[in-house]
C-alpha cells in the first residue's frame, strides 16, 4: 500500500564499457559489439552522446598534458588545470580523459576526437622514455614510489606515503592506455602500457605479498584487472601474477564465506576491487571468486541500492538495516560507484546469462547515468540526493575535476555498449533504444526504431546480404506486464521464451521487420529497509515530480573550484509532514490521471520529462 511519505518520484537517467576480451583459459558465452558497429540514431542517449562530445572538445589537453610533463622534467606551456588536478590528484583526469576520447570516436566516428588521442599518446610517450617507464602526474611521485621500492609503506584509506592516494591516481593512465590501445587502435599506446606495467613489476619486485597488501589499504582503483588485461594482450604470466597480487585479500575473503563485511566501507574503492577480482576469476577458472563476486554483486544491489541503481551515502556503505542516512543526507548515491557496478553487472551477465544482471544496468542507465548528465551544457554530477526536495551541483568544464567527472566524460560515449550482443551465431537484443548494428562479420545489419519510453512500440528490421539462418532474441524484462507478441512483416508469430529471451530462429530474408509492444505498467517499489519512502516507476524509469522546493533562494547549480564545490551543501529543506502528505497525494492523484491519459492517447513525452534536470521529490 502506498503510503503518504512518497520517495522520489523522477525521472533520473542513467554506463560502461565492457570489452569482450578473451581471457587467459576462460572464454565467455557473450560477447559486446564494438561500439563502431552500433550507431545511436536519434534520442536522449544520442543527444547525451553529442553533449559530451562538445564537453570533451572543450577541455584543453595541454593542460590535462602539464603534470606528466612537469613530473618527467618537460615544461610546459600551459598552466594545469586547478581544483583537483593541482591539489595531489594531478594527472587523474587525464588518464580518464584517453579512455573518453577512446570511446567517443568509437561510438561517433568523429576524426578530431581521434587526432587529440593520438596527441595525448605522442606527448605523453615523450613523458615516459625520460622517466625510464614510469608515467605518472602525481606531485614528486618518484621519491614516493622509491621509498615504496625499499619497502617503507605508509598506508591509509585515501594516501600512501604522504601522496593523495598514488595508485588510485595511476590507475587511471593505466586503464587509459588500454582503452586508448583496445579501443582508440593506437599500437604506440600499447607499448606503453607494458612498459608502465613493466615499471611496477619492477617496483614491487623486492617486496612481499604482505606489504603489498599493507599497501592496497590504500584506495587503488582496479589495477588487479587492468595487470590481467596486459596478461591478455601480451600471453605473459608474469603479469596475471601481478594481478593477484594486487587484489586485495581483507575485502576478498569475506566474500568468499558469504560474508557481508561492507558496512562502514569506502564504496567506490571497493568495487573495482571486485571487477579486477573477476577478470583474475575468469582468467584462472577460479570459481571460488567468481561466486564471491557474485555475492558483492547481490548484497550491494539486493541491500544497498536504491531505485535508481545507486548506492552509498557520504562515499561510503551504510548499514544494510537502515536506510535512513540515505533518505536524510544530502550527499546520496556517488555516480562513480554506478559506472563501475554496471561494468561488474555486464563482466557477470557475459559469465552467467542471468537476467537480474541486465535488469539492474537498464535501471542504472536509465535513472542515474543519463541523469548525471547537464542535459544543455554537459555538466556532470557527484551525488545524487535521495533527501526528497534536494538537489544536484553539476561540473564546470574549467574548474571541476573530481572523480566523477572522470568517470563522467567516459559513460555518455558508452550507451551502445550492450543493446546489442552475440551468443555464438545467435544475435541478442538487450534493450530498446533507437540504434542501428553493423555485424560486418555476419553480413547483417539491424535497424531498431522506437521512441521508448513515450511509446512502446519497438520495431527491428533485419537487412542481409543474402537469406541467412540465425536466431534473433529479444529480451522481455521483469517489468513487462504481458509476455511480448512478436509480429513477422505484419503477421503474429510463434516463438520460445528462454531464459529472460523470446527466440526467433528462421531464415531471414533482406528487409524482414518484427515488431512488438512493451506492455508496462506503473508500479511502486519500497527502500530496502522496508521504511514507507517508495519510488513509482515506468517500466524501468523512475518517476518525478518537478518541484521547486527552495524557489525563494538563489541558488546556483554549477561548481566554482574549490574542494568540495561538488557537494550541494547550500539550504536544505526542512521535514514538513502536513504539507508533504498533503502534496504527496495530490501528487500521487495527478501522476495516476497523467498515466491513464498517456495510456489512452500516448500524449506525455516521457523522454523531454527524462532530459530536463528536476529537484527531487519536495520535502517531507
Amino acid at each position: 500500500m502506498l503510503t503518504t511519505k512518497i520517495f522520489k518520484w523522477r525521472f533520473l537517467s542513467s554506463a560502461f564499457l565492457l570489452f569482450a576480451f578473451s581471457t587467459i583459459a576462460f572464454e565467455e558465452v557473450i560477447e559486446s559489439f564494438p561500439l563502431n558497429q552500433i550507431r545511436i540514431t536519434h534520442g536522449p542517449m544520442a543527444h547525451a552522446q553529442q553533449t559530451n562530445v562538445r564537453y570533451l572538445l572543450a577541455m584543453e589537453p595541454d593542460r590535462l598534458l602539464a603534470p606528466y610533463l612537469r613530473e618527467a622534467g618537460i615544461g610546459s606551456k600551459v598552466e594545469p588545470y586547478g581544483n583537483w588536478e593541482n591539489t595531489g590528484l594531478d594527472g587523474h583526469i587525464g588518464g580518464h580523459y584517453l579512455s573518453a576520447l577512446s570511446l567517443a570516436w568509437t561510438a561517433t566516428g568523429q576524426p578530431d576526437l581521434k587526432r587529440r588521442l593520438d596527441y595525448m599518446i605522442e606527448r605523453l610517450a615523450a613523458a615516459q622514455i625520460r622517466t625510464g617507464g614510469y608515467l605518472g602526474g602525481i606531485p614528486n611521485g618518484l621519491t614516493a614510489w622509491q621509498e615504496i621500492r625499499q619497502g617503507t609503506i605508509k598506508a591509509d584509506l585515501f594516501s600512501l606515503n604522504d601522496r593523495w592516494v598514488p595508485l588510485y591516481n595511476i590507475d587511471k593512465i593505466y586503464h587509459g592506455l588500454r582503452d586508448a590501445y583496445l579501443i582508440g587502435k593506437n599500437q604506440q599506446a600499447r607499448e606503453m602500457l607494458i612498459k608502465l606495467t613493466d615499471w611496477m613489476l619492477d617496483l614491487v619486485a623486492g617486496l612481499t605479498d604482505e606489504q603489498i597488501q599493507l599497501m592496497l589499504y590504500s584506495e587503488h582503483g582496479g589495477l588487479n584487472e587492468v595487470f590481467v588485461d596486459v596478461a591478455t594482450i601480451t600471453g605473459e604470466e608474469k603479469y596475471l601474477e601481478l594481478g593477484r597480487r594486487f587484489s586485495h585479500l581483507k575485502i576478498i575473503n569475506p566474500l568468499l564465506n558469504e560474508q557481508d563485511e561492507l558496512t562502514g566501507l569506502h564504496a567506490n574503492t571497493q568495487i573495482p576491487k571486485i571487477i579486477g577480482m573477476l577478470r583474475y576469476a575468469e582468467a584462472t577458472k577460479n570459481i571460488d571468486w567468481i561466486n564471491g563476486a557474485e555475492y558483492f554483486w547481490q548484497t550491494v544491489t539486493g541491500n544497498r541500492t536504491v531505485s535508481i541503481g545507486g548506492n552509498s551515502v557520504r562515499e561510503h556503505f551504510h548499514s544494510s538495516e537502515d536506510f535512513t542516512p540515505m533518505i536524510e543526507d544530502i550527499e546520496g548515491p556517488e555516480t562513480c560507484n554506478t559506472y563501475n557496478m554496471m561494468k561488474l553487472s555486464l563482466m557477470l551477465f557475459k559469465s552467467t546469462s542471468e537476467p537480474k544482471y541486465l535488469d539492474y544496468y537498464e535501471r542504472a542507465t536509465y535513472n542515474h547515468i543519463l541523469s548525471s548528465q547537464h542535459p544543455e551544457h554537459g555538466g556532470l554530477v557527484y551525488f545524487t540526493s535521495m533527501r526528497p526536495g534536494h538537489y544536484r551541483m553539476y561540473s564546470a568544464v574549467e574548474d571541476s575535476m573530481w572523480c566523477c567527472v572522470g568517470s563522467g566524460i567516459e559513460n555518455h560515449s558508452k550507451y551502445g555498449e550492450f543493446i546489442y550482443a552475440k551468443q555464438g551465431e545467435k544475435l541478442l537484443v538487450n534493450m530498446f533504444v533507437p540504434s542501428t548494428l553493423d555485424w560486418q562479420e555476419q553480413g547483417i545489419k539491424i535497424t531498431q526504431r522506437t521512441q521508448f519510453p513515450d511509446s512502446n512500440q519497438v520495431s527491428l528490421k533485419v537487412n542481409v546480404e543474402v537469406a541467412k539462418n540465425f536466431t534473433l532474441k529479444i529480451r522481455q524484462p521483469n517489468w513487462i506486464d504481458a509476455p511480448l507478441a512478436v509480429k513477422l512483416n505484419g503477421k503474429l508469430i510463434t516463438s520460445q521464451f528462454n531464459n529472460g529471451y523470446v527466440a526467433i530462429d528462421q531464415t531471414w530474408q533482406d528487409g524482414d521487420t518484427l515488431t512488438f509492444e512493451l506492455i508496462t505498467k506503473l508500479y511502486a517499489e519500497q527502500l530496502p529497509d522496508g521504511q514507507d519512502y517508495y519510488s513509482l516507476l515506468y517500466g524501468p524509469v523512475v518517476l518525478a515530480n518537478k518541484v521547486e522546493a527552495l524557489q525563494n533562494e538563489k541558488l546556483s547549480f554549477v561548481a566554482d573550484n574549490s574542494r568540495m564545490g561538488h557537494i550541494a551543501a547550500g539550504p536544505t529543506c526542512p521535514p514538513r509532514p502536513c504539507q508533504s502528505c498533503w502534496l504527496a497525494r495530490m501528487t500521487l492523484l495527478r501522476v495516476l490521471l497523467e498515466f491513464r491519459v498517456h495510456w489512452l492517447f500516448e500524449s506525455i513525452n516521457i523522454s523531454q520529462l527524462l532530459r530536463t534536470p528536476m529537484s527531487p521529490w519536495p520535502p517531507r
